[in-house]
């Protein structure tokens, strides 16, 4: 069960991932975008987070839009804007939960899902971070289902997102400007997808870390 309080330290894992990660993500994004992928979700979960982190709210779906609004004004980039999207969607699909059981964390990262999906327009397939997310939200429901621990679901999810960010090597991409290299973007791996990776790194280490504190 997660409750307001610890949305606040998943979002501080978010933020402490991507930063670690700057780098990692400047050279994946250096072979399709501007290199400024790092700079971006290191920036803009750092924005959400601390958006956050004082308020006085016990509303898991208020919180999570305000740190989705902070960071679509903190990095107003094509992909700020849909991991923004992803945390306003959460938000607004968990508006007066206080706590969430396992069906209630399937249902946060499918409206995050669906959230970038919406504006994004992309589909799984499509060279994006959905190839990331889509398998981990997938794994989520299926270990949900079979009563499983959270810590060993989350850490199914995370494999889930990391083959799903490997998979997308050998898509042809259908967005951005990896889109332009045609044939050529099989070859790469797709940033977007990196980062729907450490998101569920990010949210296995914070259930392994509030499991082994319980």
């Amino acid at each position: 069960m997660l409750n307001a309080c610890d949305i606040k330290k998943l979002m501080q894992c978010w933020a402490e991932v991507m930063v670690h990660n700057r780098d990692y993500l400047i050279e994946l994004d250096s072979h399709v975008g501007d290199s400024d992928l790092g700079l971006t979700m290191g920036d803009g979960f750092t924005a959400a987070s601390n958006a956050i982190a004082d308020l006085d709210e016990s509303d898991i779906g208020k919180l999570v839009y305000n740190a989705g609004k902070a960071m679509s004004t903190a990095v107003p980039s094509t992909m700020g804007t849909l991991m923004a999207s992803g945390l306003m969607a959460v938000g607004k699909t968990l508006k007066g939960c206080t706590d969430l059981d396992m069906d209630g964390i399937v249902s946060f990262f499918q409206a995050y899902f669906d959230g970038v999906q919406s504006r994004g327009k992309a589909q799984v397939g499509d060279k994006t971070f959905l190839d990331g997310l889509f398998g981990a939200v997938e794994s989520l429901k299926t270990d949900a289902a079979a009563n499983l621990p959270l810590k060993e679901a989350a850490e199914h999810a995370s494999q889930a997102a990391h083959q799903g960010f490997l998979n997308t090597k050998g898509m042809l991409a259908q967005f951005g400007r990896a889109a332009g290299r045609g044939e050529q973007s099989r070859d790469l791996l797709d940033p977007g997808a990196a980062v729907a990776d450490l998101l569920m790194k990010g949210f296995a280490i914070f259930i392994s870390e509030k499991a082994d504190s319980i």
